[in-house]
Order: structure tokens, then sequence, then C-alpha cells
């Protein structure tokens, strides 16, 4: 499968999970379940078994950990800066903020394998491991501030971020579950990627993008042409090895977290917005992932 038709089968979900709520008796009252199904148990059980399944190395890749962490910081720096702009709707950039920066884990690890076999896929692993907890605490800030809720009390009870933590801790302690509970929680994991997307597809308001465009532009810009400009200029900054270099930019060029859909419908936001930002960046995705690929190629 071509770089760009990884992201058709997400895109294919989100327009299952649209047609099915709007047009069969799984109406939006079975949706609502799903997402606190997503966001409470499989999202948590997909980023904890993710990161302890692939021993972390930091010492040996530094200068790529470093490269991820500062393609992600950037597109925080850029998102939050949006918010100064005036007439920006402070409700809707609390909920969109996180599609700038957030990335679609389960898309990294898949191409990670085709770019660079085993070794892409534990550096990428490694780039999600750092950089997840990064997103998620970035990503509830503007919820929990513009909600009224306590920043550090939502940090403390939010399920990625606790999932996230756990994972970290197993995997830099060396500690192993059981085969049984692996394959187990592997199972539940495998299914966070499809239901949430459908769950994205449930909550899509095709007009809810015209209440901001210049806000969901700008947000999309950062996500598909900034960062993967700044993940290029950073891997051939660092001189990192070709197989590296592949995947920070493609680290850096991946679409929007169907899980920010998730957490700013649970958090009170404006969820049709954020599913709107969901949906165009899989699309764009499509082709703005493999444009960094080949920009990289021609430029390194």
């Amino acid at each position: 499968m071509s770089d760009a038709l990884l992201l058709l089968p997400d895109f294919m979900l989100i327009v299952c999970g649209y047609l099915i709520c709007r047009h069969t008796p799984l109406d939006r009252s079975v949706w609502d379940g799903a997402e606190r199904l997503v966001y409470y148990v499989l999202f948590p059980t997909l980023l904890f078994s993710s990161i302890l399944r692939h021993p972390l190395t930091p010492g040996t890749a530094a200068p790529l950990a470093a490269s991820g962490v500062a393609v992600v910081a950037t597109g925080i720096v850029l998102a939050y800066a949006l918010r100064l702009v005036p007439g920006v709707d402070a409700r809707l950039h609390a909920s969109g903020a996180q599609t700038a920066f957030r990335f679609n884990s389960y898309v990294a690890l898949a191409l990670a394998e085709r770019l660079a076999g085993t070794s892409g896929v534990a550096w990428t692993a490694l780039l999600v491991a750092l950089c997840v907890p990064l997103c998620n605490t970035a990503a509830v800030w503007p919820l929990a501030r513009h909600g009224g809720h306590g920043f550090w009390r939502e940090l403390a009870k939010n399920p990625l971020i606790l999932s996230t933590g756990a994972g970290l801790v197993f995997n830099l302690f060396g500690w192993r579950l059981p085969e049984l509970a692996t394959t187990t929680l592997g199972r539940i994991g495998s299914a966070a990627l499809p239901i949430g997307l459908m769950a994205v597809g449930a909550g899509l308001r095709i007009g809810a993008l015209r209440e901001a465009p210049v806000l969901a532009a700008a947000l999309l810009a950062i996500r598909h042409a900034v960062l993967p400009a700044v993940g290029i200029a950073l891997a051939i900054g660092f001189a990192l090895p070709p197989a590296q270099q592949a995947v920070v930019v493609a680290f850096a060029a991946l679409p929007t977290a169907s899980s920010a859909y998730v957490l700013a419908a649970r958090m009170g936001g404006h969820g049709g917005f954020v599913a709107g930002l969901v949906t165009v960046s899989t699309l764009i995705g499509m082709a703005s992932l493999p444009l960094a690929l080949l920009a990289l190629r021609q430029l390194a």
C-alpha cells in the first residue's frame, strides 16, 4: 500500500461512522456510550500496550528523540499563539488547538515498519512514548482552563495521561506482564482505532468548520505544512542517518489523532468542530505525508 493509501481506511471508517449515526437506528445515544468506552478503556489500553511493547533506548537515539520533541513543541507553541489573534473564539480554540500538534500514533507505527523495518518501529515507539504525554498535557490545559476545571485535577484523572505514564514506568523499569495479559490488552487496544474513528464520523458536523474557517485553516496549516518543514529541517540539521530522517519526517507529517475528538467531547469542548478537523486532517495527510517524504529525498 502506498503512503497515501495508508490513510484511506481511516477516512473510510470516519465515513462509516457518519452514515451509521445518521441513517440507521444506531443514533447519537449509541455513540455517546461508544465515546466513553473509547476514552476510558480502549485508547488508554492502546497507549499502554503500544509503549510497553517496544523497549525504550533513548541514549542510542538522542538526536532523533530531540527532533520529535522539538516538532511537537513547535506545534504546541504555534497552536497556543493562535489564541492571541483578535476575534478567535475561545471555546473553538480550546477544543481545536490539540489537532495542530497531536498525531495518529497507530498510523505512525504502521508507517515506521515500512520505512525502516523493526528499527523504525522501535524509533517511532520512542517518539510516541516521549511525545504522547506532552501532547495530552498540552491538549488538556486549554480545555480545562476554558471549562473552569482544575488543570492538575484534570491531568490526575485523565485516562490517556495515566495510561501513558503507566506504560513509561513499566518500560523504563523493564517490567513485563504475563503473556495472557499482554495478548488481552493488545486485543482490547486494537479496537480503539476503528471505534474511535467511527465515533469521529458519528460526531461530525460538516458545517462546523464554517464557524471558524480561518482558525481551522491555521491549525491544519501548522499540522500539515509547518511541522513537516520543521521535521525536514531538524532531520537534516542533526545529520540523522537516512532511515531515522524518514522516521522523523513521517512523524512530523502525520494526520492528527482521532482521540482529539473524544477528548474535546468528554471535556465539554466543541466536538463537531474537532471532528471536522480530524476528518480534513486525515484527508490532507493522504497527500501531505508522501509529499513530505518526497521533499526530504530531494533535499537530503
